[in-house]
């Protein structure tokens, strides 16, 4: 496999840069070669944040994503400033609940109100990170559903164990869906 760019962007608080880790983890479990680069504004809670994460079976020469093969945005400042690092026939997938205007849809777009889910099937948002990773794992197939289990239960602290695995459920669910 070419080298799999994915781009998880929002804004700081919303747990973007340890899902970058989960996703890296859950590769490095299944043995395959993983860079995982963060970025974020000054502000704990508000300003920017985005992963980065390239999985490949090849070597990787630069660590962060260029050239995105997904792009996940849970804003629409997220959304509007790496929409276009989006490859031609990339994924794109957004949080309808904060990103409401699509500047150019991408042929494989995927629209979601991820946070109000989180909010309506597990009473908190907090979780919204695990179920949009979920979802993009089970789109993408970049690593196994199993892989991004085990990377979540070796990486969350254990109190938040079993929330984050429901949240996964979900996310998978809801690509299930898309996928009939």
């Amino acid at each position: 496999m070419a080298n799999y760019e994915v781009r998880l962007s929002g804004s700081g608080g919303q747990g973007l840069i340890l899902a970058g880790i989960i996703l890296a983890r859950a590769a490095v479990i299944e043995k395959r070669r993983v860079t995982q680069t963060q970025s974020y504004g000054p502000e704990s809670r508000g300003g920017y944040s985005r992963a980065d994460v390239i999985i490949s079976d090849d070597e990787i020469f630069f660590p962060e994503a260029t050239n995105f093969n997904c792009l996940l945005a849970l804003t629409q400042e997220a959304c509007d400033v790496y929409l276009f690092d989006l490859r031609e026939n990339g994924i794109l997938i957004i949080d309808t609940t904060f990103v409401k205007n699509l500047a150019l849809a991408a042929e494989n777009t995927f629209e979601l109100p991820f946070t109000d889910i989180a909010q309506e099937k597990l009473g908190s948002p907090i979780s919204t990170n695990i179920m949009s990773l979920a979802f993009l794992v089970k789109i993408t197939g970049i690593v196994k559903e199993e892989s991004l289990k085990q990377s979540i239960a070796e990486t969350v602290k254990p109190a938040f164990v079993e929330l984050n695995h429901k949240a996964m459920e979900i996310g998978f669910e809801l690509a299930r869906k898309y996928k009939q």
